[in-house]
Order: C-alpha cells, then sequence, then structure tokens
C-alpha cells in the first residue's frame, strides 16, 4: 500500500473516532484535518483551503442569512400562530398539520431553525390544551428532519452533494431534484406518528386544573417565588463584599435579581459587584434561606416596600425557560465567561443540563446545546433574548416584538433566490444573491448578517472538504471502493443501494450528517465507477440517508428538542426505529425505480 494512502486512511480514521467520541469541537478537529492534509503533502496548500471558496460553504453562508432575514420580521410567528389556530385541539390533527408546516419550511430554510420556530408555538399549545408536549415535539423535529430532502439547500449534506459531483466533471442536481423523493419521505413520517403515534410516542401524563403559565413553571421546576426585600445597614458586614464572596448561591441557595442603589435599580446584578451601606436588596427564594441570609449579614427589612413593585409584578417580572441552541456562542462556554447577567441584566435560577438538574453556582459549568436555563427578569429584557441565535425563548407571555415593515421586502427577496436558483444559476450565487438583496433592502444590517452565520459549522464544512478531495486524489477512495465491490460485485443493484443507505444511516448515527457525507461520497463513487454505473444517484442516497439519523438524539434537531421534550434515549430508539426502517425501505426502493 502506497504511503499517501497509509496516511489518508490515518487522517481518516483519527477524524472519525475524534468525532465519534466528541473528543473536540467539530470545527477544530476539520481545521486539523486539512492542516495534517497540507503539512504531509497530500493536497498542494491552495487545495487545502480551497473548502473555504466552495459552492456549499458559500450556499451555507446565503441560507443563513437569508433564514435570519425571514425570522427578523415575524412572518414565520406569524404563519406558525396560523397553522396552530387551523390545527384545532385534536392530538393527531396538530402533530399532522404542524409536522407538514414544519417538513415544508425545513426544504428552504435549516432544519434546526424550522425546529426552532415552531417549539415555543407548540409548547404554548401544550399548556393551552394540556396536551403533553413528549406527544408533539419529537414527531415536528422528525418532520423537520425529513423535510430537509425536500430541496437540494435543504440539509447541510445536499447541500454538498454538487460540490462532490463537480470535482468529478460530473452533471450537478438542480435546485428540485430530489422533491418527490422528499415529499414522499416527509409523507410516510406524518403518517406513522399520524396512524401509530400513540404506540411510540411516550404517554401523556394525567393533567390537572388549569393553571398559568408562570404557575405551571414554577411548579414543574419547584421555583422559589416570594420576594423579599431589605436594606443594608451601615455596620452590615456584608459591605465591601462581592456578591459572589457572599456564598448567595451556593450557601444560601437564593438569588438576588435585583439592587437599589440610591434611587436606581440593577438588576441581576453582577457577581463582582460590591455592596455598600443604604442600599435596597431584592432577594428571591425560601424564607428560611432567606432570613438565614440577612440574619448573617445583618440585614434589616426594607421600611418602604412600595418602592419594589415592578419585582412583585407578574406583568413585568417573571421566570422564563430558555434553550440553548447548537449555533449559541454559549454553548461550550460558561456562564461566567459568557456574561450572562451582564449582557441581558437576568438572573438565571436552574440549569437543567444533560438530563440533571443543577442548582446553586453553576458559572464554571460548561453549557451543551439543548441544556435549558430557567431565568428570572423583567420582560424586556427577557425579550431581548428572542430572536437571538444564543437563545431559544420557549415561554409564553405578552409583549413580543417584531420588525413587520420589512417582511414583504423579506420575502421578496427570499422568493427571487429561489426563482434565480430554478432557472439553472448555481444554487449558492442564487441564494448569495438573495442574502445580498436583503441587506440593501435593509431587512438586516450587515452586523446581523455576520451574526447569523454559524462560523463553526462554515469551518467545519471547509475543513472536511479537502479530507474528499484527497480520498479521490491519492486512490485511497478507489482502493476501498474496490473491496466493497469484490463483496457485493454481482449481485442484484438493490443490494448495493440497501448496503449504502446502511452504512449512511450508521455514520449518520455516530459522527455528524456532514461528516458521514464527506467520508462516504467518494467512496461511493469509486463504487460507481468500478461497477460501471452512474455515480450521481448513489452520492445523492449518500447524503440523503445521512439524514436518516433518528434512533439516537445525535442530529441537531433532536439534541435541541430532547430536553423541552423531556425524552429519554430510549424514547427515540422506539420510535425512530420504526422511522429509520420506513426510511431505508422508501429511500432504496425510490432510488431504484426513478433516480438509479
Amino acid at each position: 500500500m502506497e504511503m499517501e494512502i497509509i496516511v489518508v486512511l490515518s487522517v481518516f480514521l483519527a477524524v472519525v473516532l475524534l468525532l465519534a467520541f466528541d473528543l473536540l469541537r467539530m470545527d477544530v478537529i476539520s481545521v486539523f484535518c486539512l492542516l495534517a492534509l497540507a503539512w504531509t503533502g497530500i493536497v498542494e496548500p491552495m487545495e487545502s483551503l480551497s473548502g473555504f471558496s466552495s459552492n456549499a460553504v458559500i450556499a451555507m453562508m446565503a441560507v443563513m442569512i437569508l433564514g435570519r432575514g425571514i425570522a427578523k420580521t415575524g412572518m414565520m410567528d406569524r404563519f406558525s400562530h396560523v397553522i396552530l389556530r387551523v390545527a384545532g385541539n385534536k392530538q393527531s390533527r396538530i402533530i399532522a398539520l404542524v409536522s407538514a408546516s414544519v417538513g415544508l419550511l425545513s426544504g428552504i430554510i435549516q432544519n434546526v431553525g424550522a425546529a426552532v420556530l415552531f417549539l415555543p408555538a407548540v409548547l404554548n399549545l401544550s399548556q393551552r390544551e394540556k396536551i403533553s408536549a413528549s406527544r408533539l415535539i419529537m414527531p415536528i423535529g422528525f418532520a423537520a428532519i425529513l423535510g430537509g430532502n425536500l430541496s437540494m439547500v435543504g440539509s447541510s449534506p445536499l447541500i454538498l452533494v454538487n460540490d462532490f459531483l463537480t470535482l468529478a466533471s460530473l452533471e450537478p442536481y438542480r435546485l428540485l431534484d430530489v422533491t418527490p423523493l422528499g415529499l414522499i419521505l416527509l409523507a410516510a413520517g406524518i403518517g406513522f406518528f399520524y396512524l401509530f403515534g400513540d404506540f411510540f410516542l411516550p404517554p401523556s401524563p394525567s393533567t390537572g386544573e388549569q393553571k398559568s403559565p408562570q404557575k405551571e413553571l414554577i411548579e414543574a421546576w419547584q421555583l422559589p417565588f416570594r420576594i423579599w426585600h431589605y436594606q443594608v445597614p451601615t455596620d452590615s458586614p456584608i459591605i465591601g463584599k462581592t456578591l459572589e464572596e457572599t456564598g448567595i448561591w451556593d450557601r444560601y441557595q437564593i438569588h438576588m435579581p435585583g439592587i437599589f442603589k440610591e434611587k436606581n435599580l440593577e438588576w441581576a446584578p453582577w457577581r463582582e459587584t460590591t455592596f455598600a451601606a443604604h442600599q435596597d436588596l431584592v432577594l428571591l427564594g425560601e424564607e428560611r434561606r432567606v432570613a438565614r441570609f440577612a440574619s448573617d449579614y445583618g440585614l434589616r427589612p426594607a421600611d418602604r416596600p412600595d418602592r419594589f413593585p415592578q419585582l412583585d409584578d407578574p406583568s413585568r417580572a417573571g421566570f422564563a425557560e430558555v434553550i440553548i441552541p447548537p449555533r449559541s456562542s454559549l454553548a461550550g462556554e460558561t456562564l461566567r465567561k459568557f456574561g450572562l447577567r451582564r449582557r441581558y441584566a437576568v438572573e438565571p435560577m436552574m440549569l437543567f443540563h444533560r438530563g440533571e438538574k443543577v442548582r446553586g453556582d453553576f458559572s464554571d459549568k460548561e453549557m451543551a446545546a439543548g441544556d435549558m436555563l430557567i431565568l428570572y427578569g423583567p420582560w424586556e429584557k427577557i425579550l431581548d433574548l428572542k430572536g437571538n441565535k444564543d437563545f431559544v425563548l420557549i415561554t409564553r407571555f405578552e409583549g413580543e416584538i417584531r420588525d413587520r415593515s420589512r417582511a414583504w421586502a423579506a420575502a421578496l427577496c427570499f422568493a427571487s433566490a429561489v426563482a434565480l436558483a430554478l432557472t439553472g444559476l448555481p444554487i449558492s450565487i442564487s441564494f448569495l444573491s438573495g442574502a445580498a438583496a436583503m441587506i440593501l433592502a435593509r431587512v438586516l444590517s450587515m452586523e446581523e448578517a455576520y451574526q447569523s452565520i454559524d462560523w463553526k459549522v462554515l469551518f467545519f464544512l471547509a475543513g472536511l472538504i479537502p479530507l474528499g478531495l484527497a480520498m479521490g486524489k491519492t486512490g485511497t477512495a478507489a482502493l476501498l471502493a474496490g473491496k466493497i465491490m469484490g463483496v457485493v460485485q454481482g449481485s442484484h443493484p438493490v443490494y448495493l443501494l440497501m448496503s449504502v443507505a446502511a452504512v449512511s444511516t450508521l455514520f449518520s448515527l455516530f459522527m455528524s450528517n456532514v461528516a458521514s457525507t464527506v467520508v462516504l461520497a467518494p467512496l461511493v463513487i469509486s463504487m460507481a465507477q468500478i461497477g460501471g454505473m452512474d455515480p450521481r444517484p448513489l452520492v445523492l442516497l449518500v447524503a440523503v440517508c445521512s439524514a436518516n439519523s433518528f434512533l439516537l438524539p445525535t442530529h441537531q434537531v433532536n439534541a435541541l428538542l430532547k430536553t423541552p421534550g423531556g425524552y429519554r434515549n430510549m424514547d427515540y430508539m422506539r420510535a425512530g426505529g420504526g422511522i429509520t426502517l420506513i426510511f431505508l425501505a422508501l429511500a432504496v426502493t425510490i432510488f431504484y425505480f426513478f433516480y438509479f
């Protein structure tokens, strides 16, 4: 075996293991991958950087900007609420109609974005209609994943397909070439839950009396809800201490949502805030814990509680649940480094981290995508979190604000991008033109456009593309393909399709769907060439089946929805097992008769 092939296989195995065991951030892995290929001379320096100028990376960036513009105008919010009103209160009808809507949206915006769009409305509907959220969220998440197969920009693997075909001098697919397959898969997924949801979804808990969203939130998470007001006397030992030095979170298990400095109220004071005499403190917690804190630091009850009406008024302040999405800059960071209190002036009350409730001081715990935070603060501050890419707000309250004045401009820019792609213009140029038009139409500022881009995903894509190039250039893909074809050659073509579909599905469970596509696309191109077949359908099959990730919550959408749905891994295995088998059967059958 040639040394170049050994090097490529070593890099390939290292990337697979690092991704499968989540040992490093995915963008760091991809950058090390391209550097390793460049350092060893497997690819030329410019080839190692070619991913940054690829059509896939440009198209992905443009889709992110377009999606942010559409979300900012509130068009999709209104659409989601209309759909929920039409669905009524029948569970099966809600699942079918909302899943169809999410799936169709997922064909033109990223599937995580489509799921995030409907999540708050679905949770609110769950509370209002007394339908368990676990009965609604999983079907909607699966529909978002399935809907990604409705167009060639619906998912990251499909965006990558044309890059690999172009490298192999093959004709790229047009925007809607995959649409018939996507519609069938989406319809099958919706039908599965419509007909058999009662058997595969987690059972609904018993319902009780009607409660307000705040009361339900307090009872569900056992949150303290009493506000206490104290003043710092001149001889208090708390004077000169910082908030963190008092041990308020760990020792006393209470919170300080506000502090009056002279006549000014400071919400969620920073941990380095220093106490001084005559300050009025606002404490939130159980009576006995607050009393112990006040006693230890010689605090006295405030003699003017009328100064605090906004803190006691649930129409002005309250608790809110937020989820950390995969694109959040908080994912992989700690609250201390992120500076949540300083940025948003809200008090973190509790963390739900990978199935565990965390109370007290969790400022140094590394956040992960899908984690849920319970916050307390004024609604106008909490509202600042809505529409921010770092959080998904799922608590219902009045006063939503959207810039609806440019809604039609945003819709026209998006429709124009799709129309350009349908004329045959490259997808990357079409959607980048639409993104530029949104900026010119002032739907988004340039700063907002930059903020909408998930640079981690783009670097991941750009860094792994040279690996596919190296596998083809060195003959590594041809070598592996020859070994595999030696096993399946001479068999009916359907066995080859089944093998490719099954391996793509398996890879997607233990690494990202992008990585699965990058690894397998060069391999199946070589397999098809050895067998004298058209490689295009096999590459497309790899990308489609890389979305067949339902057995475990490893897909970004499933990881995001696991916490708000309260799911266990077994819930995904039970419901996802049926969807996985249906997906494989339909994909192989349709590809054999219509694409192969």
